[in-house]
Order: structure tokens, then sequence, then C-alpha cells
């Protein structure tokens, strides 16, 4: 199994290991060592601490030490072949079958009260192909989201091998907030198929953010070629960054912001395998790069937190922008809700308390 990472943008290492487990340790104490000067946190594993804020000290009945460590210096850590390949098959079947019309995309949203409602699952088409025609939709549509209830997709944010980990940071009680199945075809030239660096709270108007976390898993082979996950080890220890749309050559997006001269810092390609599922942070710095291959690139994601969860108003905060941008789109698509509800309305507990009532 190999990886690349990245330092500089001009220095480019590759390691040949054969233990997975072992591949991201091997990546950060490379880093540490030979690059001590570039000042990005969480790159050493050498430093104890004396206790963990990013782990529930149940964890240690899931994570090794080891695992833990790495996690808490560096804000994500990735757990090999995690996600069955015959879940990762149907899941797929899903996305055509909703991007073509075969299946209604219409889903059942229900709360631990029991309040319900229709949302259909959010289809997104890329910028660069949205008003193209006589393609195939699999070439124009680069994400589907909110499938809380979609009788396939749940599938995957109800996995207990997921939820397992899932507890070692949020605890017993799951809530599942935000889903999506991210296909990212091959570029058109625009280079609109990058993600710019951000950080997930960005999005998001709840709180406490160590006990938020992502899980997102590779439904096939990912590398830099076709654009896989970049992430800034360390960074999930710094504030909320100010997001804004970046000023790319060729458009960017609906709602990809991003932290402008982020991408002048060291970052780390995540390479993975079907079914490899990485666990980050909502503070780490990620992204992902263009898909210079000819195939498509797909992932599973949900990001979880504590059903115990806190909404704030971000008016007059840096998450304003996203807030107003998310509620026209909204409003547009004749639902009429302030932020923090439309994140309520899309979210599903999965694991404790609150799903025993569903």
């Amino acid at each position: 199994m190999t990886v690349t990472y990245t330092v500089k943008s001009s220095v480019k290492e590759t390691l040949t290991i054969e233990n997975p487990g072992e591949l991201f340790y091997q990546i950060a104490r490379k880093m540490n060592r030979t690059d001590k000067d570039l000042g990005i946190p969480g790159t050493s594993l050498e430093q104890e601490k004396p206790k963990y804020n990013y782990t529930l000290d149940s964890a240690a009945k899931k994570l090794t030490k080891k695992q833990r460590d790495f996690y808490e210096e560096n804000g994500f850590l990735v757990i090999p072949n995690l996600v069955p390949s015959e879940l990762i098959d149907e899941c797929y079947q899903r996305f055509i079958d909703i991007v073509n019309g075969k299946v209604d995309s219409g889903s059942i949203l229900k709360d631990c009260y029991l309040v319900i409602a229709t949302l259909p699952v959010l289809t997104l088409k890329d910028l660069s192909l949205k008003d193209r025609t006589g393609l195939p939709n699999e070439r124009i549509y680069n994400k589907i989201q909110d499938y809380v209830w979609d009788e396939i997709l749940g599938k995957y944010i109800t996995l207990p091998e997921i939820l397992d980990y899932v507890e070692c940071f949020t605890g017993p009680d799951i809530r599942a907030v935000h889903t999506m199945l991210i296909n990212k075809p091959p570029d058109a030239g625009t280079k609109t198929s990058r993600h710019p660096l951000h950080q997930d709270l960005h999005y998001f108007p709840f709180r406490p953010a160590d006990r938020i976390v992502a899980a997102w898993t590779a439904m096939e082979r990912v590398n830099e070629e076709n654009g896989c996950l970049v992430v800034q080890p360390g960074t999930h220890k710094l504030n909320l960054q100010q997001h804004d749309y970046p000023d790319w050559e060729g458009g960017v997006n609906g709602m990809y912001h991003g932290i402008r001269g982020a991408e002048n810092n060291p970052r780390i390609h995540l390479h993975m395998e079907k079914g490899d599922t990485v666990f980050f942070h909502p503070l780490l710095i990620h992204g992902s790069g263009t898909n210079r291959s000819t195939n498509f690139r797909k992932a599973l994601c949900c990001h979880y937190a504590t059903s115990h969860i806190d909404y704030i108003d971000v008016a007059g905060t840096s998450q304003e922008n996203i807030a107003k941008e998310v509620e026209d789109i909204a409003a547009r698509r004749g639902i009429i809700m302030d932020f923090m509800d439309l994140w309520k309305f899309r979210s599903r507990d999965v694991r404790g308390k609150c799903a025993s009532h569903l």
C-alpha cells in the first residue's frame, strides 16, 4: 500500500508499507522529523498528554491508545476496510436510480418526538455542466444530500460498524446531522470538481464541536489522480476561521466555501481503498483536488453529533454568510425555515435514547 503526502506544494514523497494500520502514524512522524520548522500543530506523536479532549473515556473500549493519541494530535483517524463492499455497491446503485429518476427521492423525516414531514433527497449539479444537455445524469450530478430516511442509503448511516467508532467521539446518544453521497466526476477542464480547503463547522449551527465527527467512506480507490481528500493535521485545534468563496478562474460550485490562504499550508493526501473510512473533527481543515482521471470518484459521508447538541444563532458571526445562502436555497425549493430549524429538520437520531423512540 502506498501513500503520497505533501509538506510543501513542491515537495512530495511516497511511502510503501505493509501494514495499513501504521500508515498515518508513519507519515505524521516523518513530517514532524523532517519539517519541524513548518509550525503545523499536531504532527508529533511523541508528547503524552494527561487527558483526552477529543475522544471520550469510553473510547478506550474501541480505540487503542495509539489511535486515541493520533486523533488527539491530528484530528483524523482512518479505519481500513470498515464498510462492506456489498453495502457500498447497493448505495452506488441507489445513487444511479435517484439521479435517473427511477425511484422517488422523497424521504420520510422524523425526529425523536415523532413529528413527521416530507423532504426530498437533495440533488446538486456541477457548475460547469448544469446547462449541458445530452450527458448522462451520473456525469451531471456531483452530490446528493439529506438521505437520513432513505431505505437504502440509510443503511450506511446506521451501520453498527460505523456507529461503534462514532460513539467514541459523540457518546452513546448519536444523531446523524448531515448526509452526503459525493460524486466527483471527471473534471470538465474548469477545475470545478475541486473542493476548497474548509472546516465543516462553518456549516453547522450547533455545538459543542468536540462532540461532532464526520465519517467519510471511499466507495472506490481514491488517490491524487481522482481527487482524494487532503487534510492539514492538527488544525482541529484552531478556532473556526473565516470562510468565503475562493477567487478561482472557472468558478466554484454553490456552497463550496473555503479558507483563503489555507492552500499554502502543509497537507496530507489520503489515499484510500474501497470501504476505508476516515473519521475527522469538524474543525480539521480539509478539502479535495481536481478529478484528473476519466472515472468518477464517489464517497459516502455522514456527520454525526451527540443527540444533546445545542443549536446556536449564527447572526453576526462568520457563519452568517452560509446561513443566508442555505435559507435562500431552501426558500427556492418551497421550504421556509431558518438556519437552525433546517438543520434540525434534516437530522435523525440513530443510536441511544431518542433513537429508541422511533
